[in-house]
């Protein structure tokens, strides 16, 4: 079967844009399979993601991001062309609780997630016999106030090692400095907890039993500087009552945990989202 592409742009949104593509598209043999676009009225940007196949034997990407380059110069456009097949290198970060690890690498090995992981990094020992069966490198990197500077030069070498693309935070318990964040801008995903209200701190599902919440949730987000306030991808919420014990709401919220962050890092590694100011786009 002839080898899927995707072609993921953004731009300045005006008159023009998708016939600019077509043409190439026209030129270069290919076939336009799939196609999703948003123009944000609100920022003036247009966001494009479509899936094409070449029809014409010896397409090389390279050549096609080449001759596609000066149309990009023209319509002031970042874009990039990658396989459909193609999968993103992740590293997985842990701290004492796996079912987000778990449910990452049951997705990636049943072909779910788009993700080839390389490996975990914890700061502590607990996770690894639990996460062995998995068969990829565990890597304790413990973190103290003292040595967190230290910790973070392991993992950006773990990260240079593997050739990871992505960071998941996968209920890792440890903020990263800000220098971490904005070198990782775009690239990792975190998993926090979310309340209608929002409850922080110490036992959240706790307090939100306390408060009497119907609606407890997760959110999936980039990291940024501002803790658990970067970038939504994606959000899920269950509805409780009464009769929901904090255990209930804690095991609820591993699910919800669990289900958010796999489509958060689905839709990142199918190249769906884009990032526009503090917000997200995401073309499905």
């Amino acid at each position: 079967m002839t080898e899927t592409y995707l072609l993921t742009l953004s731009c300045p949104d005006k008159v023009g844009i998708i016939a600019a593509i077509a043409r190439q598209m026209e030129e270069k043999d290919c076939f336009i399979a799939r196609s999703r676009s948003f123009g944000d009225e609100e920022t003036g940007q247009f966001f494009t993601r479509l899936a094409f196949r070449a029809t014409r034997e010896g397409f090389d990407p390279e050549q096609f991001c080449r001759d596609f380059q000066p149309i990009a110069d023209a319509l002031e456009a970042k874009f990039q062309v990658t396989s459909e097949n193609d999968k993103l290198k992740a590293l997985i970060l842990v701290s004492r609780s796996a079912h987000c690890a778990n449910a990452l690498m049951a997705g990636a090995r049943s072909g779910e997630l788009a993700i080839e992981p390389v490996g975990f990094v914890s700061n502590h020992h607990i996770l690894g016999p639990a996460l062995s069966h998995w068969g990829v490198p565990y890597h304790q990197v413990p973190v103290t106030a003292e040595t967190k500077a230290d910790a973070e030069a392991r993992l950006f070498a773990l990260i240079e090692e593997t050739g990871a693309e992505l960071i998941v935070l996968a209920r890792y318990m440890q903020v990263l400095s800000d220098a971490a964040c904005r070198q990782l801008s775009g690239r990792c995903i975190n998993i926090h907890h979310s309340f209608l209200p929002s409850f922080k701190g110490a036992k959240p599902y706790h307090q939100a039993h306390a408060r009497g919440v119907k609606v407890i949730g997760a959110t999936a987000h980039y990291v940024t500087s501002d803790l658990d306030e970067g970038p939504i991808i994606t959000q899920v919420t269950e509805a409780v009552d009464h009769t929901h014990t904090p255990n209930d709401m804690i095991q609820i919220g591993r699910h919800l945990e669990a289900q958010a962050l796999m489509r958060a890092v689905r839709a990142h590694a199918e190249h769906r989202i884009f990032l526009t100011g503090h917000r997200t786009v995401i073309l499905t």
